[in-house]
């Protein structure tokens, strides 16, 4: 491993860390940069994929020629084949001229295929011949075409799992994981946290002209044994946000503990980093059930124990709850024994041990959180997707569903 090499490319593409596994994956990317090998970018999202692709083109010998990053999951699923390989005139509705395609556009050069498994399978067969003979057909035409394109693809996706169930194509799994480069997620790299921590502090004290925060050695602790669901894009946005927020300039851990999501919410399917490699979108409505269903149990217990307390009573064993979705919260009702439900508020206790339960409207739910992510990133659909950790044609396909258009 050429240590030298490696520092010249951090400081050339601004990456911060010393962690051997980010050493070993740039180590990687620089040893295979000069071949044609396709590679495949494995991590966690917000982890750091995107930097590698460019480390690989800028030291090929295709430096010279295109390099296109396309995100895959951000494309409908009815214009990919259009998006990437082109069409002729009068192929579809609104073709009203003859388009190239991103394979025809970058030839010579390297295309980023990001969110490469978020591709339609009938897309994947085409990219299959595209990576054994380089070659392809424009949408609506006969005539083969030839490309010289280097390809580099990146998930968040256990594809091997995805090719268990079916999504994606084994042979194109094999052919683009010529090479593969693991990004390590940010509970992996150890001290590594301080030092971006760091810069993120001084990058935003000079922007907004303030002193930089800084960190007690508790809060460094705290920071360094956090498990970062989100990686460095949460860790980056944690620190605006204690930046900004903080009215002392040196953040304790009980400060600090203030902007960290717990476990508990760290785990829902928008932030769970962890848990969404363990688990693909077709599941992520089972996911949000089981996490509900372990917060409704949680409330319930405590709800029984403060109504048994206040009337003098044993603690009670086992009470049963109603949930109702009230603005996306959720809240619990207590029912007295043998009468309907109670509209009294929440803070009048009733004098009883038994409680009604209904199902949670997983649909509500779902739709609240896309409709809080979207007005927390003023309408755009890149970061809404990012933060519920779904692609853009999901979201896309769910904003449709539950009309929020």
């Amino acid at each position: 491993m050429n240590l030298e090499e490696i520092q010249r490319m951090k400081q050339r593409f601004r990456i911060i860390g010393n962690s051997p596994e980010m050493n070993r994956a740039i180590d990687v990317a620089i040893q295979v940069a000069p071949t044609d090998l396709t590679v495949l970018i494995t991590g966690e999202s917000g982890a750091g994929k995107d930097v590698f692709p460019r480390i690989i083109h800028e030291n090929s010998l295709r430096k010279t020629k295109k390099y296109l990053a396309v995100n895959c999951g951000a494309i409908p699923e009815g214009t990919i084949d259009s998006e990437l390989f082109g069409h002729i005139k009068g192929a579809f509705t609104n073709a009203i001229s003859d388009r190239k395609g991103y394979f025809g556009e970058a030839d010579g050069g390297t295309i980023f295929l990001d969110e490469v498994a978020e591709l339609p399978l009938a897309t994947q067969a085409r990219l299959l011949r595209v990576l054994e003979s380089g070659e392809f057909i424009r949408v609506g035409s006969s005539t083969v075409e030839k490309t010289n394109v280097r390809i580099v693809a990146a998930t968040n996706v256990d594809l091997l799992k995805a090719i268990e169930q079916g999504r994606f194509r084994e042979d194109l799994f094999y052919r683009l994981s010529t090479i593969p480069i693991k990004v390590p997620p940010l509970r992996e790299r150890g001290a590594d946290v301080l030092l971006l921590f760091r810069k993120f502090a001084a990058d935003c004290a000079e922007k907004y002209r303030m002193p930089a925060v800084q960190l007690s050695e508790d809060a460094k602790q705290m920071l360094m044994t956090y498990h970062w669901p989100g990686n460095v894009r949460q860790l980056k946005n944690i620190t605006e946000q204690i930046s900004i927020m903080a009215p002392q300039r040196i953040i304790t851990a009980d400060m600090l503990q203030e902007y960290l999501p717990d476990r508990r919410t760290s785990m829902l399917p928008m932030l769970a980093g962890a848990q969404r490699q363990e688990n693909s979108f077709e599941n992520e409505r089972e996911i949000l059930y089981k996490v509900l269903f372990d917060l409704r149990r949680d409330v319930t217990d405590l709800k029984a124990q403060v109504s048994s307390l206040s009337q003098g009573k044993p603690p009670v064993q086992q009470p049963v709850s109603i949930i109702t979705p009230d603005d996306g919260l959720t809240t619990v009702q207590n029912i007295p024994s043998g009468s309907k439900k109670s509209t009294q508020p929440d803070d009048d206790i009733q004098d009883t041990e038994v409680y009604v339960e209904e199902t949670l409207s997983l649909d509500e739910v779902e739709k609240d959180m896309i409709k809080r992510a979207l007005a927390k990133h003023g309408g755009k659909r890149r970061g809404a997707a990012a933060d519920l950790n779904i692609s853009e044609r999901t979201l896309y396909r769910k904003i449709k569903e539950y009309n929020l258009e």
